[in-house]
């Protein structure tokens, strides 16, 4: 596992969320946001194909997987 899927993955389990905020070819930028309102409070841009295979065609963490 990558260093930017395990980050994701970490966020995830600590039950905060994110959001795809543009996809480009092989590459996305997603925000983390908090538990409870959703702000955003950091940014992960990455092109590691295991963090595009988790995300896969979600928009968020709370869509189901495609």
């Amino acid at each position: 596992m990558t260093d930017d899927l395990a980050k994701l993955r970490r966020w995830e389990d600590a039950g905060a969320h994110w959001q795809v905020l543009a996809r480009h070819p092989g590459r996305l930028v997603i925000a983390l946001q908090t538990c409870d309102t959703r702000e955003e409070v950091d940014r992960l841009i990455s092109a590691e194909a295991d963090l595009l295979a988790y995300v896969g065609g979600r928009a968020a963490s709370d869509t189901d997987v495609a």
